[in-house]
């Protein structure tokens, strides 16, 4: 009886670690796609294409993929963004997160869907 139980535990260990693996290799980390919903997505969506009513860009764009350096994304959210609701998070957020999330915004580009 013992052993019937553990072939489902160790297939959803299994399937967890594969997941893991595949998103870690997509370029984003679990930790930073949870950081990214905790953090973001109230103001930029789950998918990343903003709100226009609240003026938040569409990170799936290519032009706005195309026109935003990594340096400016990193420094927007460091220090925020002047005369919008985008708040700094330097006090709140680690050097090397704020880096991981520069990154996840890159993984949501249309273009190289």
């Amino acid at each position: 009886m013992m052993r019937l139980r553990i072939v489902p535990v160790l297939a959803v260990a299994v399937a967890s670690l594969a997941f893991g693996t595949l998103s870690f290799a997509a370029g984003a980390s679990s930790d930073t796609a949870q950081l990214f919903q905790s953090k973001c997505s109230m103001c930029h969506g789950k998918d990343g294409k903003g709100f226009p009513a609240i003026h938040t860009p569409d990170f799936t764009s290519p032009k706005w993929q195309a026109a935003t350096s990594d340096k400016l994304i990193k420094e927007t959210i460091t220090n925020g963004k002047k005369g919008t609701a985008m708040p700094a998070f330097s006090n709140k957020l680690k050097p090397e997160q704020i880096d991981a999330l520069a990154k996840y915004i890159r993984t949501f580009n249309s273009a190289k869907k």
